[in-house]
């Protein structure tokens, strides 16, 4: 039985990469294909690639769902004012959000924080979270944080740096589209247009696919045996058109190639019944773990995760555990630069 400790490692701080590399495609890219790795680049990508193959991309776009605002309660002490940050982690209704806020402790179910001129009121707390329900709904509330949210970074760069304007570019990926994530699909963050170009005319396919990454992808796994771990369900959908593109692309001998963990958790979804890709809508909480049988992934494009995490447990299932643990040294070695702005790695299944 394998345990939380057999995906661990030692990450020195100065390998996490805080912003991302300019160009997007001028990354290094890790390539571990037939037992042996190679130091390559995003930009050479289509080198290792084939007429034929298909990329798959989560169109996810990113919601600048992190507000900073103040609470003002009245007490028999006179007026209190509090700061309050808040990253919202779930959409319960069209003007209802689940969030982590900080200081929890300073906000109370009835209380309003006001985000510049967007009011919030305090419905819950539960489980270190609030639910807050904003003085607006839909897309004018959507709106409103695209003019007052900043990007909500992961927090091993939160942690190091606050976000920015630079942010907003750096941490959406240029095909994304369908609003939702509060978390960038990171692994397509190293794609731009001349890239896509070059991959277009060797005959390589793409295909878009959507999973909305929500926070869970940054909560860390706590049992030790990792059976136990619940993942958080994430909306998602393949589309009749992608279902179709992946089926014809595998029926013709291409590979199949998801950009991100993500792309590969709702492709893999999309196949679990049947054990064939058919379009699929809904919530999905599939955990990929060491035995998996993966029906539709050849190979998987993704960046370098953090220990103990759910993610290095997928690519490990894909590739094998002594494979990983191969690749992860390997980039430890090379100084690989690691998370959501890191560099990539592109795994061949054996």
């Amino acid at each position: 039985m394998l345990s939380l400790s057999d995906f661990d490692f030692d990450l020195p701080e100065d390998l996490i990469a805080l912003r991302p590399a300019v160009p997007r495609s001028a990354s290094r890219m890790l390539v571990s294909k037939d037992g042996e790795l190679h130091d390559s680049t995003v930009a050479d990508l289509g080198s290792w690639l084939q007429p034929g193959d298909l990329l798959v991309f989560n169109n996810t776009k990113v919601i600048p769902s992190r507000l900073a605002g103040t609470r003002t309660r009245n007490t028999t002490h006179g007026s209190g004012v509090s700061q309050i940050e808040a990253t919202m982690i779930e959409r319960l209704t069209s003007d209802t959000w689940r969030a982590l806020a900080k200081p929890l402790k300073r906000l109370a179910v009835g209380d309003t924080i006001m985000f510049g001129n967007l009011a919030a009121e305090v419905l819950g707390k539960a489980e270190g979270q609030v639910e807050l329900q904003f003085s607006k709904s839909g897309d004018k509330l959507d709106d409103a944080f695209r003019d007052i949210g900043h990007m909500p970074l992961p927090p091993y760069i939160a942690s190091k740096r606050a976000a920015d304007s630079r942010d907003l570019e750096d941490y959406q990926t240029v095909f994304a589209s369908e609003l939702g994530a509060v978390a960038a699909p990171t692994a397509s963050l190293h794609f731009d247009a001349p890239l896509l170009q070059s991959l277009e005319e060797l005959g390589v396919g793409k295909t878009e696919v959507t999973l909305h990454v929500g926070a869970g992808t940054f909560l860390p796994v706590k049992t030790e045996d990792i059976s136990e771990h619940k993942m958080h369900s994430e909306w998602g959908e393949v589309s009749s058109q992608a279902a179709d593109t992946i089926a014809e692309t595998l029926k013709n001998g291409g590979r199949v190639i998801p950009v991100g963990t993500t792309a590969l958790r709702i492709i893999e979804t999309a196949a679990l019944e049947t054990g064939s890709i058919q379009p699929w809508k809904g919530d999905t909480d599939i955990f990929i773990t060491p035995g998996f049988d993966f029906k539709v992934t050849s190979a998987l494009m993704t960046n370098f995760h953090l220990p103990k995490s759910t993610l290095l447990m997928l690519v490990s299932a894909l590739i094998g555990l002594e494979t990983t643990r191969d690749v992860y040294q390997h980039a430890l070695d090379e100084k690989y630069r690691f998370f959501s702005y890191g560099d990539s790695s592109l795994l061949f299944r054996h």
